[in-house]
């Protein structure tokens, strides 16, 4: 069994942002030279997250009003934690999206349903962070 290891990293320009990471996925499974297994895509950080669903305008807009509502960004202090930050929504709207994806590979290549794409989500922006791939197959 082969293995491959490397991490993405991002710097948004907004606290919340929902980015398609799927074609630098699927560069890395090109690059890692394996045709069958696994990858996983993992958010380092415990303020982003990694999902699966349709790349499509209204939907992201959509996920942001529900995240909003159900853990809102203001007033910084509702939230415990916001004692010594303020990205208490942050930790609890990445909880709701998920940390992790984890996709099968076949002949090389994502396999996917015909509206699947992979996301990195930032609820807590503006500074460096990184995704974790790591695929393992043959």
């Amino acid at each position: 069994m082969k293995h491959y290891r490397k991490e993405l990293w991002f710097d948004t320009s907004k606290r919340r942002e929902f980015i398609n990471i799927t074609r630098d996925i699927q560069a890395c499974i090109d690059e890692s030279q394996i045709s069958e297994g696994f990858v996983l895509v993992n958010a380092m950080h415990i303020t982003a997250s990694v999902f699966i669903n349709d790349d499509e305008a209204g939907l992201h807009h959509d996920f942001e009003m529900f995240l909003e509502k159900i853990a809102p960004e203001k007033p910084y202090n509702q939230y415990m934690h916001n004692t010594y930050e303020d990205n208490a929504d942050a930790h609890i709207k990445r909880t709701i999206m998920g940390r992790e994806v984890v996709c099968a590979i076949t002949k090389a290549k994502l396999d996917f349903g015909p509206w699947e794409q992979i996301f990195y989500g930032e609820f807590d922006g503006k500074r460096r962070k990184r995704v974790l791939v790591k695929i393992i197959g043959q």
